[in-house]
C-alpha cells in the first residue's frame, strides 16, 4: 500500500509539471463513485480530470478571426513557444508567409523593436531570405526591424535563440529548423518555452519538411499554400487574376485540444487576416488555346504478349523498354 501510494504522488507530480508547461489547470482528483465495487475501480483508483487554465484575454494575440481564435481556446499565447509546420520543404514559403503576417500582429503591439530570425546556413539556403521591399509592400514591415542570424550548425542556433529568447529587446524570436533533427528534443523546447513565459515575448518555431515530434509547444499550426481566390475590383471578381495571398491552417495541437482546419488570407493593405469561405479558383488559369482535354478511355483490350527473341537476336525498336527510348514531354 505504501509503495502504491508513494507511485501514486509521482505520477500526480509528474501530471502537475506537464500541465505547468501546457499552460494547463493541474488535475482535479475525485474520489470513486459512491456504490462502485472496490475490486472494479481498485482501492487506490482516481478519476483525473484535466480542464483549461483560466487566463486573461491579454494572454493571447487575437488573429481577427474569431472562430479561429476559439479553437485555439483565445488565439495564440503572446508568451510561449508556438510551433509552426510544414509538411514539405516547398511549404517553406507558405510557412514564412504566415510568419511574417504574426510579426506584421506583433509589431502593431510592440512598436519600435525588432524581431530576430534564426536559422543555419542550410535554411536560408535552401529556402531563402525574405524579400526587403516585400516586407514593406505587403506586411508593414521595415527592413531594419527584421534581424538575421545565420548559424553554422543547430546547435549554434539553439544557443542563439534561447539567449534571445530571454531578451525584451525583441519583439519576437524566430527559429527556422529543416527536418528532425535529435538535437531539437522535449528539453530544447522546453527551455525556449521557458524563456518565451519569463520575458512575456513570443517565440515561433519553423518546422520545414520535418515530423510532427513532439515539443514542450502549446499549440502547432500545420500551414500549407492555398490556391489564390480572384482579385476583387468594383465590378467584381477579376476572371483568371491572382488575388491576395492565402494560408491553409490546420490545427495540430492546441489548449483546447480541437482539431480544425481554416483557409485565411492575408490583407496586404489592412494588414490583416480575413477568413475565407466561398471556393477558390486555380492560381494558374487553364489555357484557352489548348486542345480539348482528351476523352474518357473506353474499353479495355487485351493484346498478345510479344515473343521473346532467340538469343543472340537484335530486338527491334519497338520492343526496347521505355525507359531505352524515352519521349520528349511537350
Amino acid at each position: 500500500m505504501a509503495i502504491s501510494a508513494v507511485a501514486r504522488d509521482t505520477v500526480f507530480a509528474l501530471r502537475r509539471q506537464i500541465a505547468k508547461i501546457e499552460g494547463t489547470l493541474p488535475e482535479r482528483l475525485e474520489a470513486p463513485a459512491a456504490g462502485v465495487p472496490a475490486d472494479v475501480t481498485g482501492p487506490d483508483r482516481t478519476i483525473i480530470r484535466r480542464g483549461l487554465a483560466v487566463a486573461s484575454p491579454d494572454a493571447f494575440m487575437h488573429t481577427g478571426i474569431e472562430r479561429f481564435d476559439t479553437a485555439l481556446g483565445g488565439g495564440l499565447p503572446r508568451a510561449a513557444l508556438s510551433e509552426i509546420h510544414g509538411l514539405e520543404t516547398r511549404d517553406a514559403g507558405a510557412v514564412a508567409g504566415f510568419a511574417l503576417s504574426l510579426v506584421s500582429l506583433i509589431l502593431k503591439e510592440k512598436q519600435g523593436l525588432p524581431i530576430l530570425w534564426v536559422g543555419t546556413s542550410e535554411i536560408f539556403h535552401e529556402a531563402g531570405l525574405p524579400y526587403a521591399r516585400g516586407l514593406h509592400a505587403l506586411f508593414g514591415i521595415e527592413p531594419e526591424q527584421l534581424l538575421f542570424s545565420e548559424a553554422p550548425k543547430l546547435l549554434d542556433a539553439l544557443w542563439i535563440a534561447e539567449e534571445a529568447a530571454r531578451m525584451t529587446a525583441f519583439a519576437a524570436v524566430i527559429l527556422e529548423i529543416r527536418g528532425s533533427p535529435r538535437l531539437l528534443d522535449l528539453t530544447a523546447t522546453r527551455r525556449l518555452h521557458a524563456r518565451a513565459q519569463s520575458a512575456n515575448r513570443p517565440v515561433l518555431l519553423l518546422r520545414q519538411a520535418g515530423e510532427a515530434d513532439p515539443t514542450a509547444a502549446p499549440v502547432r499550426l500545420i500551414v500549407s499554400a492555398a490556391p489564390a481566390a480572384s482579385r476583387e475590383t468594383v465590378a467584381g471578381p477579376l476572371a483568371g487574376s491572382i488575388g491576395r495571398p492565402a494560408f491553409k491552417v490546420d490545427i495540430g495541437k492546441s489548449r483546447t485540444a480541437l482539431p480544425g482546419q481554416f483557409t485565411l488570407e492575408w490583407n496586404p493593405n489592412e494588414h490583416a487576416f480575413a477568413e475565407r469561405t466561398e471556393n477558390p479558383v486555380a492560381v494558374v488559369p487553364a489555357s484557352q488555346r489548348g486542345a480539348d482535354p482528351a476523352p474518357a478511355s473506353g474499353a479495355i483490350l487485351a493484346f498478345p504478349a510479344l515473343a521473346t527473341p532467340a538469343s543472340g537476336d537484335q530486338p527491334s525498336r519497338q520492343q526496347h523498354p521505355a525507359h531505352r527510348s524515352p519521349r520528349r514531354a511537350g
